[in-house]
């Protein structure tokens, strides 16, 4: 499982690559439409998942800023919150390619931010989750680009391994 995370957290950065070249390219207007996404706008739906991310990764890692709700605007500027992206991204990578396999079956312990509770699972699985969460919302991103009348993307993760994942593909 280990060469599985490392792997989507490879696919992780490529796709946001893709997505935020596209959102660069839209109108400041169109970046805040109210597209009827969980998180409204695209604006919205990628800062949620930054925000996400940071909350995650805080939980992984013990360390990184966090925002105080799933909904936090962090970054009003796509520019900004795609150079946020970018970094946070690298630190994804750069925290899975530390991991080892004894860590995946460590429980961790956090706190939930919208209806706090207290939860203690094995790391693997929450992993899992939040690379399939990143996806998920991708998916919305990916509708509401095409529903302001742009391209639609390729951010399948088999044009990921054949683009720039060929070390995926023998490993």
């Amino acid at each position: 499982m280990l060469n599985h995370y490392k792997m989507f957290a490879a696919y992780n950065a490529w796709a946001n690559r893709i997505l935020y070249a596209e959102a660069a390219a839209l109108s400041p207007s169109a970046l805040r439409e109210n597209k009827g996404a969980f998180f409204g706008s695209l604006l919205g739906t990628l800062n949620h998942l930054l925000a996400a991310d940071r909350i995650w990764m805080r939980r992984f890692t013990g360390s990184g800023a966090v925002p105080p709700r799933l909904d936090a605007i962090l970054f009003e500027d796509i520019d900004a919150l795609r150079q946020a992206r970018i970094a946070e991204d690298q630190r994804i990578i750069d925290w899975t390619n530390s991991l080892d396999e004894k860590q995946l079956a460590e429980t961790i312990s956090y706190v939930t931010v919208a209806n706090p509770v207290q939860i203690s699972q094995p790391l693997g699985p929450a992993l899992a989750h939040f690379f399939n969460h990143q996806t998920h919302h991708r998916g919305q991103c990916h509708a509401i680009v095409t529903s302001l009348g742009r391209p639609s993307l390729v951010l399948d993760l088999l044009y990921f391994l054949r683009a720039e994942g060929a070390e995926w593909m023998h490993r």
